[in-house]
């Protein structure tokens, strides 16, 4: 025990070294910017694509200046907004399928070989489907959150549940633990890395499912941001929308990333 709390201690990382991540970090974004900039100057990229000063000027104003009737923050919560809404829901159902299955051997003779048929279908291609089921309603949107998300969180608790130590489950039923025990205090904890984990990649396929989906049906979000952009020609828009993509992207997974530590900082995982 204790040779293990040395080892996390080591693991954990001096304020130098995450000052030293975070300049060399912005150092490679600046590089980048750089390239870009001196691209568009003195190359023929400079008819196609706008500098990066414009793009992060546009970017900017567009908190703003309208883009259509809305301004940036709009289009950010209602992108926002209908993520949570699929992903809670996939989120709650995909625990409950993966640890059911993994848990009662009925339940998983009878959907996992459904799940199985159903999850190398890529997201995208329930787009069309879910138009023809929901129309123009947000509920097609929400569908295909809730599916990528769905599929990610239920094969992540499945595998946890499957990779508990049989050895604990054992001992757990010979001192007499009762079923609801020994699944709360014994196959949950160990399933929960593996459930976090699952979560985290869920929400980023929710993401990227919200904006894939906003682009084919939507009147307001991110998506709906670049798609109007390429119809009316314009590249800054479709780089002000990527860098609004990228950034709540970004902060969704820093977000999940610190919260699996936080409840997974006995697994030697998430150190």
């Amino acid at each position: 025990m204790k040779k293990h709390k040395a080892d996390t201690l080591k693991r954990k990382k001096s304020p130098k070294q995450i000052i030293t991540e975070i300049g060399v970090g912005a150092l490679g974004i600046l590089s980048f910017l750089l390239v870009w900039h001196l691209a568009v100057v003195l190359t023929p990229l400079g008819e196609l694509m706008p500098s990066p000063i414009t793009v992060i000027t546009y970017y900017v104003r567009s908190f703003v200046v309208p883009i259509g009737p809305h301004t940036m923050d709009y289009h950010l919560w209602v992108s926002f907004q209908r993520v949570m809404i699929g992903y809670i829901a996939a989120a709650v159902l995909g625990i409950i399928c993966g640890v059911g299955m993994g848990v009662s051997k009925l339940f998983e003779a009878i959907f996992k070989p459904l799940f199985e048929l159903m999850r190398p279908i890529p997201t995208l291609a329930w787009i069309p489907l879910a138009i023809l089921w929901f129309g123009a309603s947000e509920m097609a949107i929400y569908f295909i959150i809730f599916y990528g998300a769905f599929t990610t969180t239920t094969i992540n608790a499945y595998a946890g549940v499957k990779q508990a130590d049989p050895v604990l489950v054992g001992a757990a039923r010979m001192l007499g633990a009762k079923k609801n025990q020994i699944l709360w205090k014994v196959i949950l904890p160990a399933a929960l890395p593996n459930i976090a984990a699952g979560l985290q990649v869920a929400l980023s396929i929710g993401w990227m499912g919200v904006v894939a989906a906003e682009m084919v049906r939507s009147r307001a979000g991110l998506g709906w941001i670049v798609i109007m952009g390429q119809e009316t020609a314009n590249m800054t828009q479709i780089l002000g929308g990527m860098i609004s993509i990228g950034l709540i992207g970004l902060t969704l997974a820093t977000l999940m990333r610190l919260a699996e530590r936080k409840l997974c900082a006995w697994n030697t995982r998430s150190t």
